[in-house]
């Protein structure tokens, strides 16, 4: 069992906004992703634990806003997932001009983008992360990377991934092995419905 984790998905970039795959590579947040981090903190307000953040520039922006002048730590175990030569490009194109990548599953193509991690990576580093935690944590980080730190801890096997919602604007709130999605007031922002899931 794990202990209590409060995932959050740094706020809307000016590439999710655009369709545009992020992976390692970075955009910074819109106007709405600031609004949607000062949710995360308000409603984290009274939350202890360990505070650790992805070190991409994104997260980075969504942290410091999330955690105020609290200090927090970076780990490069929660960076998204590396979707190579797939970076900085338009979801649209890519699904115009490489339609094999983006058939089957929802989150299939990960396992398909050139030079890129696959999901087995992914899911390696976010376990080293998790069997080092020892207390409540909370932590910023990306789409994909906090669905696979959820999969994680909920015992759930790989292939229920694609299965988990993600908003920005939330707290994901794992604990003793069940899952509840926090909300503020305002509307939070789940995935565009229809569309593969972006990486970022």
């Amino acid at each position: 069992m794990f202990p209590d984790l409060y995932l959050m998905r740094h706020g809307e970039t000016a590439w999710n906004a655009e369709g545009r795959l992020q992976g390692r590579l970075d955009s910074p947040l819109t106007q709405l992703g600031y609004r949607q981090a000062a949710m995360q903190a308000d409603l984290l307000s009274g939350v202890e634990g360990l505070r650790v953040s992805s070190p991409q520039g994104r997260a980075l922006q969504t942290a410091r806003i999330v955690f105020g002048d609290r200090p927090f730590r970076t780990d490069d175990r929660l960076a998204e997932i590396d979707i190579g030569t797939f970076s900085g490009q338009l979801l649209t194109d890519l699904r115009d001009r490489e339609p094999s990548i983006f058939s089957g599953g929802r989150l299939a193509w990960y396992d398909r983008a050139p030079q890129g991690e696959r999901l087995e990576g992914l899911l390696r580093r976010a376990g080293s992360f998790l069997a080092e935690l020892r207390g409540p944590t909370l932590i910023v980080t990306h789409g994909i990377t906090l669905r696979m730190l959820r999969l994680i801890a909920l015992d759930l096997p790989l292939d229920r991934l694609a299965e988990m919602p993600v908003e920005q604007g939330a707290i994901h709130l794992v604990r003793q092995g069940t899952h509840r999605i926090l909300r503020g007031h305002a509307p939070c922002c789940p995935e565009r419905a229809g569309q593969p899931d972006p990486s970022g």
